[in-house]
């Protein structure tokens, strides 16, 4: 006879988790998440007030965190940083900036900005941990935060949606070098979340109307809504997914 299929599991017991960004909003969330299924938090932020009280909290509710006050833009001193640590087992991308601008009036400064955090960190801090985690032959779990601009196109947001277009190709690109390694690579793609980065836009009542029309469920989201796409991702529960980017986007890209 068959045996029944047992439930997957969405704890992390025994693994550590890095989360950059880890200060506010969706970090913030993602942070304590990732501590209350068990995993040990590393949290990243150049703001040492926030991650301070972020880890406090953490341990107040029985998880276990520690604060790492590092600017991930800073390719140099976050490999140096990281070379130095063990190997971890989930990396949470999630450090972004955008800079919403007709394309007429993007300057260098704001393309540097914005590519710099959203691939360029992106990209070297992921090398420096999966250097780590194939040198002790180790599997893991790379999750980037990118957007549903990552799959679609806005008007003023040239210069976001090309640095989140280029976080799913390279997702995808990472997710079959890495597979012979067991480390497995995917992004979470969200519509509009009400953090405080978001929130000045979203309070604009012709901007949240003009939002809230392409959404098919009809609101935007809070970082609760994408913890379920983050645990099932960090787990065990998603051994045989890599490569895939998961639409929080309320339906979104399926108008």
């Amino acid at each position: 006879m068959q045996p029944l299929p047992q439930n997957p599991t969405f704890r992390l017991d025994g693994k550590t988790a890095l989360v950059t960004g880890a200060g506010r909003g969706l970090g913030l969330a993602f942070s304590a998440a990732l501590a209350q299924a068990g995993a040990h938090v590393i949290a990243i932020s150049r703001t040492e007030s926030e991650i301070s009280e972020l880890v406090q909290r953490v341990k107040q509710s029985g998880g276990s965190a520690e604060a790492i006050v590092l600017d991930v833009a800073d390719t140099a001193a976050t490999r140096t940083v990281l070379s130095k640590r063990e190997p971890v087992d989930v990396l949470v991308n999630n450090a972004g900036a955008n800079r919403p601008k007709p394309i007429l009036e993007i300057t260098e400064r704001d393309y540097d900005a914005v590519s710099n955090l959203n691939m360029r960190a992106l990209y070297f801090l992921t090398q420096t941990v999966v250097r780590k985690l194939i040198s002790e032959r180790r599997a893991g779990s790379v999750i980037n935060i990118s957007s549903q601009m990552g799959h679609v196109g806005l008007a003023n947001r040239t210069l976001y949606c090309s640095t989140k277009h280029a976080v799913e190709g390279f997702s995808k690109a990472l997710a079959v070098e890495l597979a012979p390694f067991g480390i497995r690579v995917n992004s979470i793609a969200p519509t509009f979340i009400e953090t405080p980065m978001t929130r000045p836009i979203l309070s604009d009542p012709e901007f949240r109307a003009e939002a809230l029309r392409r959404i098919p469920l009809g609101r935007v989201g809070q970082p609760e809504d994408l913890i379920g796409a983050l645990l099932y991702l960090a787990s065990d529960s998603s051994l045989l997914v890599t490569g895939t980017s998961l639409r929080v986007d309320g339906g979104y890209t399926a108008m």
